[in-house]
């Protein structure tokens, strides 16, 4: 396969990828219709890959193909998916004792319908509390509202809500998860960002972990403030872009984004070191125990990979939370900047899952490198335990 062309497929058209794919000399399929197989690399939308692995189409993937999704992807990037393998996996551990792993990331969280009764006992414990609420299967912070009363819960069901119900009719049928909103967030010039950070896998059986030493904080336009009356500004709480953007304070120059490390730097030279290191460790874990906590269930497939955008939000303490795992991470560029960046890192990624561009090269390459471009190898289930913790002890300096 090394001296033919490859043949290359998207569903989306961004410059990134298809640029990249150009300038790898590859070669566009032909084919129009949507169930085409005459392809090698296919940059495809979750839905197209739940298709091509259905059981039913009697499809089945060649040695010369490769795709960007695992079959089951959304165990972990489902708002709910992700919530319930995470408690499991907590749970598991905690009777086992199988490994010390830390899983104080993820807010108080409850799924709805389902949860509803405990959330609602949640609630009046801390009647001060507020909650965010957001809908399971959509993104770009649609549907999400912060909650301080009961009754606010009809702008998802489309009934009256009180608080002595034992169970929430969702009219719409609908999967939400509501959380603990984080309420003293680390501001910087007074407003609120969270990070977004790229993770790479290649495998999960046996787990095999890349991390992007490049990614942006995405800042919100106003001013944070914990005021009731501001509790439906979004400009203020959701640091989305596709919700910024319509900002009068939107500044298109940078986008509200602003480098790792620019961050980086703010955090080290404001707390120190040793501080930026205790962060950096802990987002790992984050990236590793989310990981692990599907390990189980993820449909492995050789022919697969997954290119992770986590969204984590540090608090007044620099200390991380987890928002949520996106399967398909923003590939839109708002500045150069931004394009720059995604450019090298779809380019890292093939050189990753496709080194030399050669299916027949691609495994003896992966296990014999721990740094490729920008990312840099954050765990190998197949390395021996004493080297995996001296990689977990030089993990931070991916981000030197």
């Amino acid at each position: 396969m090394q001296n033919k062309k490859l043949k290359w497929k998207s569903d989306f058209e961004k410059s990134v990828i298809i640029d990249n794919f150009i300038n790898r000399g590859w070669i566009k399929s032909q084919e129009k219709e949507e169930e085409s197989t005459d392809w090698n690399v296919y940059w495809a939308t979750v839905w197209n890959v739940r298709n091509i692995f259905n059981p039913k189409n009697g499809f089945r993937l060649n040695d010369q193909q490769i795709i960007n999704h695992f079959p089951n992807h959304y165990e972990l990037t489902r708002k709910d998916c992700m919530v319930k393998n995470l408690k499991r996996f907590k749970r598991e551990q905690d009777k086992e004792a199988l490994e010390m792993l830390n899983f104080d990331f993820l807010p108080t969280t409850y799924i709805f319908p389902g949860e509803y009764s405990l959330f609602v006992e949640e609630f009046h414990r801390n009647p001060n509390q507020t909650w965010i609420v957001k809908p399971a299967a959509r993104s770009q912070g649609k549907g999400i509202f912060l909650l301080r009363k009961i009754q606010q819960l009809k702008k998802i069901s489309g009934t009256s809500v009180t608080s002595n119900m034992t169970q929430l009719n969702l009219a719409s049928k609908e999967n939400y998860v509501v959380s603990r909103y984080i309420d003293n967030p680390l501001l910087i010039g007074g407003k609120k960002f969270d990070l977004r950070m790229y993770v790479l896998v290649t495998n999960y059986k046996p787990l095999k972990v890349w991390i992007y030493n490049k990614g942006f904080g995405r800042f919100c336009n106003e001013q944070y403030t914990t005021d009731v009356a501001e509790i439906e500004n979004m400009f203020v709480h959701l640091t989305n872009v596709a919700i910024q953007q319509y900002s009068d304070k939107y500044s298109q120059k940078h986008g509200g984004k602003y480098s790792i490390d620019a961050l980086k730097l703010y955090v080290e030279s404001a707390y120190g070191t040793d501080a930026l290191q205790r962060m950096m460790d802990d987002i790992h874990n984050i990236m590793l125990t989310s990981l692990k906590s599907v390990q189980a269930v993820i449909q492995n497939d050789k022919h697969c990979f997954e290119m992770y955008g986590y969204d984590i939000l540090l608090d007044s303490n620099l200390k991380p939370w987890l928002i949520e795992i996106n399967a398909s991470p923003s590939l839109t560029t708002t500045t150069p900047v931004d394009k720059n960046l995604k450019m090298n890192l779809i380019n890292d990624v093939y050189n990753i899952v496709l080194p030399n561009d050669d299916f027949s090269d691609s495994e003896s390459k992966q296990q014999t490198t721990n740094k490729v471009g920008g990312f840099t190898l954050l765990y190998d289930e197949n390395l021996d335990p004493n080297i995996r913790k001296t990689q977990k002890r030089q993990s931070v300096k991916i981000w030197k």
